[in-house]
């Protein structure tokens, strides 16, 4: 019996470990994105901005669930949507003639509270089309970890 549960805690152990590979890899870098976050900014904003057309291109394919990475300028601050869980909503500009929704999750994560028009933001999260350009979300930690971690770097503060 003990060699019965000295097995299971080894499988579960290795699972948490391990994992799946595609969530290993895609959680090592989003770990070593956040690490180069505070070290380089300058060159994870030249990351964001490339990252950008990836942004551009899921909208043109109407795509979703898409993990993206960008930077941008607020351009407008709507208010909160208060149905079901609570989300601070922020039009970015990310390109001359493209705008984004960024909906950070206020109940998981702490609200952007000195952030203006005009005011740049970066941001890693989820894209999902729509026909206005499209909504990223997931820009907060995942508390039950089955998701990668996204996150808002305002000013030098990351809110996550």
């Amino acid at each position: 019996m003990k060699k019965w549960i000295a097995l299971l805690v080894i499988i579960i152990l290795s699972y948490q470990w391990f994992g799946s590979p595609q969530y290993s890899v895609a959680e090592s870098l989003t770990d070593t994105s956040t690490t180069a976050l505070k070290s380089n900014t300058s060159v994870q904003h030249s990351v964001a901005q490339n990252n950008n057309a990836l942004i551009q291109q899921a909208f043109e394919h109407q795509q979703e669930n898409v993990q993206v990475q960008g930077l941008g300028t607020v351009i407008k601050l709507l208010p909160d949507d208060n149905k079901g869980s609570r989300h601070q909503r922020l039009i970015v500009k990310i390109s001359s003639s493209f705008t984004v929704l960024v909906a950070h999750n206020i109940d998981l994560a702490p609200r952007v509270e000195a952030i203006s028009v005009g005011d740049e933001i970066e941001f890693y999260g989820v894209y999902e089309w729509n026909n206005k350009g499209g909504v990223v979300h997931w820009t907060h930690h995942d508390p039950n970890g089955r998701h990668l971690n996204g996150w808002l770097l305002h000013q030098g503060k990351t809110y996550q």
